[in-house]
C-alpha cells in the first residue's frame, strides 16, 4: 500500500525522478544509471546527499510502478519533497537519464510529459532544457 511510503527529502525526489524515467521503458539500461550516479556524485543540488539513500529512493519508485495509482502516488510524494525552485532542476535530470542512452523510448517520452505537466513546467523552458540534454549527449 502506499500509505506506507516514507517521505522523501527533495535529493531523494530528484533521484525518484531520474529512476522513474529510466525505469518507465520497462528497462533500466546501464548508461542511464551511470547517468544517475554521475549527477548524483557532480551535480551541486547534491552535495550533502548521502547516497546510501540511493537504493531507498529507486525502491520506492519501483514499488510505486508496481501499483495501480502509483504514478500520481509518485508525483505526491514528490511535489510534497521538492521546493517550486528545483521542479526544472527535477526535469533537467530527468531529461539527462532519458538521453543518456542515445535514444528517447516510448516509455520516457510518456513519462517526460507528465513530469512536465506534474510539475508544471513552461514549455518554453522545457523545450531549451531538453535540447540541452540532446546536445550534452550527442555523439561524433
Amino acid at each position: 500500500m502506499t500509505t506506507d511510503l516514507p517521505s522523501l527529502s527533495p535529493c531523494d525526489a530528484l533521484v525518484a525522478v531520474m529512476v522513474a524515467v529510466s525505469a518507465s521503458d520497462a528497462q533500466m539500461r546501464t548508461s542511464e544509471l551511470v547517468a544517475i550516479q554521475r549527477m548524483v556524485d557532480h551535480a551541486p543540488v547534491f552535495a550533502d546527499y548521502d547516497e546510501d539513500r540511493i537504493r531507498a529512493a529507486s525502491q520506492t519508485v519501483m514499488t510505486l510502478f508496481e501499483e495501480e495509482d502509483g504514478l500520481d502516488a509518485l508525483f505526491g510524494l514528490i511535489r510534497d519533497a521538492l521546493p517550486e525552485k528545483l521542479y526544472e532542476t527535477a526535469y533537467a535530470l530527468a531529461c539527462d537519464v532519458a538521453a543518456a542512452d542515445g535514444r528517447l523510448y516510448e516509455g520516457e517520452i510518456a513519462l517526460l510529459a507528465e513530469i512536465r505537466d506534474q510539475l508544471n513546467i513552461a514549455r518554453l523552458h522545457a523545450a531549451a532544457i531538453e535540447l540541452s540534454a540532446q546536445v550534452r549527449h550527442r555523439v561524433i
